[in-house]
């Protein structure tokens, strides 16, 4: 079997079934139709444990996006990973990361939810410590420790649900809204989603796993991995609402936006700007989720996810063609060059600075219309602005170190834009970014939203975007700030661009507390007591009754006649007292 035919036999399966996913979900939505299946594994007293399916209009959707770029991400490993030995390998993995998303998207069970999302988390391990170097093993570490404390917490949401009787969450969300007992529930949603959507203080891992390769990053932080927290606060926002702690996680996930928008204009690295522009976008998920706003963050996670996955795509071809170089200060004009790829990195930026009638435009317009129209503090109305100025200042950056900057890498050279499978995977999402946000905001919204502002706050998005605009275009031609200047900012700077020290914090934090109580644990119960008392000492005791048992097996008459004498004594000395 060719290592190339699992490739086209998995595009082939995944693009049939985002068709099967489309048509049905237009049928649901024209019927206003839900499907509920249940299957019942194993029952006990008065629990069961069940197998369930929702199938909505919301799930299709969200599973027709899912297939439609991890088909595209196949087909485009297909020339990406090439050279990989175990291609086969890497695409089972990648269809296992995506059969834990589908999953985790059609369950409305806790159970079968855990079952997909420490799915996620476990692949996506194995996805990033793919190219076994330390820096990669370092990267999947954190993520995986990361994403625990969110397993944990749905455990113990497991448990806690126990006082229900079942784990199907959906029976619980309408007439259960205001109960404290439920509240405790909301809390452990709302803190494990936190922890896989990389809100702060767990934002640390979403850059670091940029370690795993581009076809994976393009996946795991568009439509699976990241997006998977989003949609579990989407599904229990009938829950949360008039909760103190959705204005804990706004204030929140307003500072993940603006710490990742900072910190994305000190970056140098490729990959690692795009991941923190997902990490901008997702804060900006959670925060009008934290408002109420289940349609619009669906909305937004849907065509941001189309634009992001072409992004990290585009980008996997131009680190190709740069001898897998990712530091765009080596770059530069290669607009002459890969005029397509450029094609399709510009407008999927675009798309992402919300540039009108591209997807972006559709959904972050309305978000950020909506929160100029509700009752907000003036903190939070900033943090949203500023951090869409923010993106934009960015993105212009990043473009001008690419496309117009000078070439930078080497003084022979041969740039070229002839891969085909690279490009026509590129397309079919270059497409979706055109168009999908205008045919997701008919298909969704049962009714238009009305929004009422005046001028200069309905023009507000124009004015910072052209303001992030312009400084982008100027600070990206000045050649090199000053040094003094530099060094009278170091430690300013210092702490914008390392995350706001999140990084560290992570490392420490799970060094020097949890993972030296682990070594601890290790040393002192599993190395030391345990050893003794259990294995070793069970394995001593069988030892010695085997050697024992052995002799007797050995059909020594003396012994046998030995151990009756001495049987008889025992009983007569008894008899005598």
């Amino acid at each position: 079997m060719n290592k190339y035919s699992i490739c086209f036999i998995s595009f082939f399966f995944l693009f049939f079934f985002m068709l099967i996913n489309f048509f049905m979900m237009i049928y649901f939505i024209m019927e206003n139709m839900i499907m509920f299946f249940e299957w019942e594994i194993i029952s006990f007293n008065s629990m069961n444990i069940v197998m369930s399916i929702l199938l909505d209009w919301m799930s299709l959707l969200f599973m027709m996006f899912v297939c439609l770029i991890s088909s595209s991400v196949i087909y485009y490993s297909k020339s990406y990973m090439s050279s990989e030995i175990n291609l086969n390998r890497f695409i089972i993995l990648v269809l296992l990361f995506v059969f834990s998303m589908i999953l985790l998207i059609i369950s409305p069970n806790m159970i079968s939810i855990f079952l997909g999302w420490d799915g996620l988390g476990l692949v996506s391990y194995c996805l990033i410590i793919y190219y076994q170097n330390i820096k990669s093993y370092n990267a999947g570490m954190l993520t995986a420790l990361s994403n625990r404390i969110g397993d944990v917490l749905i455990l113990m949401l497991i448990s806690w649900m126990m006082n229900y009787g079942s784990w199907n969450y959906i029976y619980y969300l309408d007439f259960m809204s205001g109960d404290f007992s439920m509240m405790i529930v909301s809390i452990l949603v709302i803190l494990a989603a936190m922890t896989k959507s990389a809100q702060i203080p767990f934002s640390a891992w979403l850059p670091a796993a940029m370690a795993a390769p581009t076809p994976v990053s393009s996946l795991v932080h568009s439509s699976t991995l990241v997006t998977a927290g989003v949609y579990l606060l989407i599904r229990f926002n009938n829950l949360l609402l008039d909760m103190f702690f959705l204005k804990v996680l706004l204030l929140l996930s307003g500072l993940t936006m603006l710490m990742s928008g900072i910190c994305a204009n000190y970056e140098f690295d490729l990959k690692k700007i795009i991941a923190l522009s997902t990490l901008s976008q997702l804060g900006l998920m959670m925060s009008i989720l934290s408002m109420g706003f289940s349609d619009l963050a669906f909305f937004h996670l849907l065509t941001h996810a189309m634009f992001k996955a072409l992004l990290f795509m585009c980008a996997g071809v131009i680190i190709h063609m740069m001898s897998d170089n990712q530091d765009i200060r080596m770059m530069g004009g290669i607009s002459f060059y890969i005029p397509l790829t450029s094609l399709c990195m510009n407008i999927s930026n675009l798309a992402l600075c919300g540039i009108p009638f591209l997807a972006g435009f559709y959904s972050k317009d309305m978000i950020l219309e909506v929160v100029s129209m509700s009752n907000l503090n003036l903190l939070i109305y900033y943090l949203y602005y500023f951090s869409t100025g923010l993106t934009m200042f960015y993105t212009i950056r990043l473009l001008m170190y690419l496309m117009v900057n000078d070439f930078n890498l080497l003084s022979v050279y041969n740039l070229y834009d002839e891969d085909f499978v690279m490009l026509k995977s590129m397309f079919m999402l270059l497409f979706m970014s055109l168009v999908s946000g205008s045919f997701l905001s008919w298909m969704i919204f049962y009714y238009p939203y009305m929004i009422y502002l005046p001028f200069n706050l309905k023009m507000m998005v124009i004015y910072v975007s052209l303001m992030g605009l312009l400084l982008g275009f100027f600070i990206s031609n000045m050649k090199i700030y000053s040094l003094n200047k530099f060094i009278s900012t170091y430690f300013l700077s210092l702490f914008l661009s390392t995350m706001w020290f999140l990084p560290n914090l992570s490392t420490y934090m799970l060094n020097y507390n949890f993972l030296l109580f682990g070594q601890n644990l290790l040393k002192k119960i599993d190395m030391g007591w345990g050893e003794i008392y259990k294995s070793q000492g069970i394995y001593n005791i069988l030892k010695y009754y085997s050697v024992i048992n052995y002799i007797y097996h050995m059909n020594n008459f003396k012994i046998y006649l030995f151990s009756f004498v001495l049987w008889m004594m025992i009983f007569i000395m008894l008899l005598m007292l």
